[in-house]
C-alpha cells in the first residue's frame, strides 16, 4: 500500500531562474512535490530538467527564487547538506566506484549515517563495529530488495549498465532519504531492463514510502508511474498536472510530444 498524503507539501520551488553566462536554463519556475508521490518532470533536451534536479540538490544556486524543503526555506544549500537533509540523487550517467564491489558501493551511501568518529572506526572494536554490522545488515537489506545477490561482490566497472544502474539506486536508498532524485533511471536501459527498474521505483515508493521525482523521457513510463507531472521548455514550467492532464495538453503535444497528423 502506497504511503501518501497529499496535503502534505515535503518540496516546494518558487521562482526559480538560474543563468550561465548569457544562457538562462531556467525561468521563474515554481512546482511542488507532495510527500509520498511520484512526481515526474519531463521536457524535450536542453528544458532545463537536469538544471532543476541541480538546483534541488545543491549542486546549482539559484539567481533567484528559493526551494523549502521539510519546512526550512533556502536559496543556497552545498550538496552535503542535502544528503545530510534527506534528499538523495542518482545520476544521467552512472557514477559509481568502478574498481569497488556493489556491496561496497552500497555502503557508500552509509556515509553519512556513520555516528562513530575515524579512530573508532580504525580500530573496529566496540560501539563502532556494533555500528558497522548494523549499516551492512541495512545494506544487505538493499541488496535483497533490488535482487542482486549474484553480483554482491562484483565490482561494478564489470556489470552491465542495467546492474549499474540498479547499484547506483541502492546507494541512494541506504542514505535513507526523504526525496529521492532520479535523473534518468532508465536511460541506456533495454525493454526488460525498464520493467524491471519501474518495478523497483514502484516498490521503493510503496514499500520505503520513499517520496521520489524523476527526470524520465519515455513517456510510456512517465505516464504509468506518475502520480503528477511537470513539464519544462526552454526552462519555462509550460504544463503541470496528472499524466491524463500533461498528455492532453496543448502546448505539451507542440513541445514535446508531437502533434498527431
Amino acid at each position: 500500500m502506497r504511503v501518501r498524503d497529499t496535503n502534505e507539501i515535503l518540496l516546494q520551488v518558487e521562482g526559480v531562474a538560474l543563468s550561465f553566462g548569457g544562457v538562462r536554463a531556467l525561468k521563474d519556475v515554481s512546482f511542488n512535490v507532495r510527500k509520498g508521490e511520484i512526481r515526474a518532470i519531463i521536457g524535450p533536451n536542453g528544458a532545463g530538467k537536469t538544471s532543476m534536479l541541480n538546483v534541488v540538490n545543491g549542486f546549482y544556486h539559484p539567481d533567484r527564487g528559493t526551494i523549502t524543503f521539510k519546512g526550512r526555506t533556502r536559496d543556497r544549500m552545498q550538496p552535503f547538506e542535502a544528503a545530510r537533509g534527506g534528499i538523495a540523487r542518482t545520476f544521467q550517467n552512472v557514477a559509481l566506484f568502478k574498481g569497488m564491489s556493489a556491496l561496497d558501493n552500497i555502503m557508500a551511501g552509509r556515509t553519512l549515517k556513520v555516528r562513530r568518529g575515524l579512530l573508532w572506526q580504525a580500530l573496529r572494536c566496540g560501539p563502532a563495529l556494533r555500528e558497522e554490522l548494523e549499516h551492512r545488515h541495512r545494506v544487505e537489506e538493499i541488496i535483497d530488495f533490488l535482487e542482486i545477490e549474484a553480483i554482491r561482490k562484483v565490482p561494478v566497472g564489470r556489470l552491465p549498465y542495467g546492474l549499474q544502474k540498479r547499484v547506483e539506486l541502492g546507494r541512494a536508498l541506504a542514505m535513507e532519504p526523504d526525496l529521492l532524485l532520479l535523473d534518468e533511471p532508465m536511460a541506456g536501459m533495454n525493454l526488460e531492463e525498464k520493467e524491471d527498474m519501474s518495478r523497483f521505483i514502484v516498490d521503493v515508493n510503496n514499500q520505503y514510502g520513499t517520496t521520489i521525482a524523476l527526470i524520465e523521457h519515455d513517456m510510456a513510463v512517465v505516464m504509468d508511474l506518475s502520480d503528477r507531472v511537470a513539464v519544462l521548455d526552454h526552462g519555462v514550467k509550460i504544463a503541470d498536472g496528472t499524466p491524463d492532464e500533461v498528455k492532453n495538453n496543448h502546448a505539451v503535444i507542440e513541445a514535446y510530444l508531437g502533434v498527431a497528423h
